[in-house]
């Protein structure tokens, strides 16, 4: 994966990634319309596909709405970068296929615009802007098949055509 870094503070929680306002809608695209807009009100304006979330401590903190996540998703963002996730956050990522990186250092020393790359298999990002490489944990290979299968519910899907998984 690579693209552009979109950099955010510490505590970003769930009403600033898609605010209540908009909770009255699942629809993932209208999600992405309104993402982090109350955080920065041009983001999605700003963002392509294959761009990335740079976060600081505690990211997605706050309410356990899995909205936070698919709206980020469908913004087009490839994955987050962070120092460290609310553990809901976390979940309701992978849940739905959105990766999450934790590393302290790539979370400090990424500057908004730096084009980085990203490899999920070794938890390796580069920063290509300022010729860093940073090390975050890689995912285990079951959660890296919920990854590449779009998240949890498309994982079982994925079984159930192929014969495998719950009836």
């Amino acid at each position: 994966m690579k693209g552009i870094a979109h950099k955010f503070k510490d505590n970003i929680d769930t009403d600033l990634i898609i605010p209540a306002r908009y909770l009255n809608t699942s629809d993932p695209v209208e999600l992405a319309k309104h993402c982090m807009e109350d955080a920065d009100p041009d983001f999605v304006k700003k963002v392509s596909d294959g761009d990335f979330i740079v976060g600081g401590e505690n990211f997605g903190c706050g309410s356990s709405r899995e909205h936070a996540p698919i709206a980020i998703k469908a913004a087009g963002i490839s994955a987050v970068i962070a120092k460290s996730f609310a553990r809901i956050f976390y979940r309701n990522a992978i849940n739905i296929g959105l990766p999450i990186l934790e590393s302290k250092e790539a979370a400090d020393q990424i500057a908004e615009g730096d084009e980085i790359e990203v490899d999920l298999t070794t938890g390796k990002i580069k920063n290509l802007t300022k010729n860093q490489n940073h090390q975050a944990q890689s995912f285990p290979e079951f959660m890296q098949s919920l990854i590449n299968a779009g998240g949890l519910i498309e994982y079982i899907k994925n079984l159930r055509s192929h014969g495998g998984g719950p009836k």
